[in-house]
């Protein structure tokens, strides 16, 4: 009788687990079908120019991206190269943007600045045109932005980089992963993290080649049908 009692009093537990387990089921496989479709499906592009145009950009971008990716970080070969122009306004602009923040996010926001720009082109891309592509894009732009970064973080205590204005930070007070650093007691993780920001990149740049490669694999498929 008392083991009936007792199981008669953990069977609704068992239940209450099992409809527990089968939701969370439920709802991460209704995450993964909506990312499948935000992020590969809604793209039923059938041009086949726009697809060569897309092969063209592909290409581009894993070419120039493996050099990002192989090329030392302490070459500072990505803050070299043409794209630092292309991420410098955006850097400037996010020290105004977040000025009313105070000091240190203001001397922060130039280099979130560069990385929010890209971000919000995937978003854009994403929501509302609808390219996944472009979207992937955007990604490897992201994953290139934080590769340009991580130099300046790697510098923070040589101050050798040769900084706006023809001065290295040896020479001015303007080196904001110096002052990052320093404000946050942090000035000693230079490299490391460096190292970890330009690894993120990396990884970020890979999962923009994957992406971009199975979009224009199901765009092949689709110029047959």
């Amino acid at each position: 009788m008392k083991c009936g009692i007792i199981f008669a009093k953990y069977r609704p537990v068992e239940a209450s687990a099992r409809r527990t387990s089968s939701s969370s089921s439920i709802a991460q496989a209704q995450w993964y079908l909506t990312a499948k479709q935000w992020m590969i499906e809604s793209d039923t592009t059938t041009d086949s120019m726009t697809f060569y145009g897309r092969v063209f950009v592909f290409a581009a971008m894993v070419w120039w991206g493996w050099k990002f990716i192989v090329t030392p970080l302490e070459t500072n070969y990505t803050g070299e190269s043409f794209l630092h122009l292309i991420n410098l306004p955006f850097h400037e602009a996010g020290h105004v943007v977040f000025m009313p923040f105070g000091r240190f996010m203001t001397i922060l926001g130039g280099s979130l600045g560069q990385i929010l720009m890209p971000l919000i082109c995937l978003g854009t891309f994403l929501v509302k045109t609808r390219d996944p592509f472009g979207a992937s894009v955007a990604l490897w732009w992201t994953a290139e932005s934080l590769m340009d970064i991580a130099p300046y973080i790697n510098d923070a205590r040589a101050l050798d980089l040769m900084l706006i204005g023809g001065v290295t930070g040896k020479e001015t007070d303007g080196h904001d992963w110096n002052n990052i650093l320093t404000m946050s007691g942090l000035l000693e993780w230079d490299h490391r993290l460096a190292q970890l920001t330009s690894n993120i990149g990396i990884l970020l740049m890979l999962a923009s080649f994957l992406w971009g490669g199975i979009i224009l694999l199901r765009h092949y498929r689709r110029l047959g049908d």
